[in-house]
């Protein structure tokens, strides 16, 4: 999978330079492998503008001005936090592009509701509205940390499709 996630990352670069736009990553369980993935691209310093790991529910509410009772009320892995997130990456960067993960890798950490391989994930382009999902992925916790940054891959490439 490290092969197709280097692909991934190199198609993002590739659209993003081709747009000039700049991305922000806001990351919680995936713990910056996304932004450690499209750094691994030489050159990418034209086109990744910052990543946040925000891990904590502390750090969500520093660094990116998520309100602690969004957290309180929703949970940290839950679609209102992924897109107040992803709001403060874009409000803290930058960047043109961001993406926002959150969930819950395992192998703990489980509530009713919220099964380990939870994740939501919401993707902006500055001055539009977020787009928002949750998606359940199987496996251990390397697996769903995998899955979890091949998805937010994915949803940049897709948010800057070539026209």
């Amino acid at each position: 999978m490290a092969d197709a996630l280097s692909v991934l990352a190199q198609l993002v670069g590739t659209r993003l330079s081709a747009q000039g736009a700049r991305l922000a990553t806001a990351e919680s369980c995936t713990g910056g492998m996304v932004a450690s993935l499209v750094t691994d691209i030489a050159g990418s310093s034209a086109w990744f503008e910052r990543g946040f790991v925000t891990y904590s529910n502390t750090s969500k509410t520093s660094m990116l001005d998520v309100a602690e009772e969004l957290i309180a009320q929703h949970g940290a892995v839950s679609e209102p936090v992924a897109q107040a997130m992803v709001a403060g990456a874009l409000v803290h960067s930058e960047a043109d592009i961001a993406v926002a993960i959150t969930g819950i890798a395992g192998p703990g950490g489980a509530v009713p509701g919220k099964p380990v391989g939870t994740v939501c994930f919401a993707f902006q382009r500055r001055g539009e509205a977020a787009l928002v999902s949750t998606l359940h992925f199987p496996g251990d916790r390397a697996a769903v940390r995998r899955a979890a940054s091949q998805h937010a891959l994915r949803g940049i490439a897709d948010l800057v499709q070539l026209p």
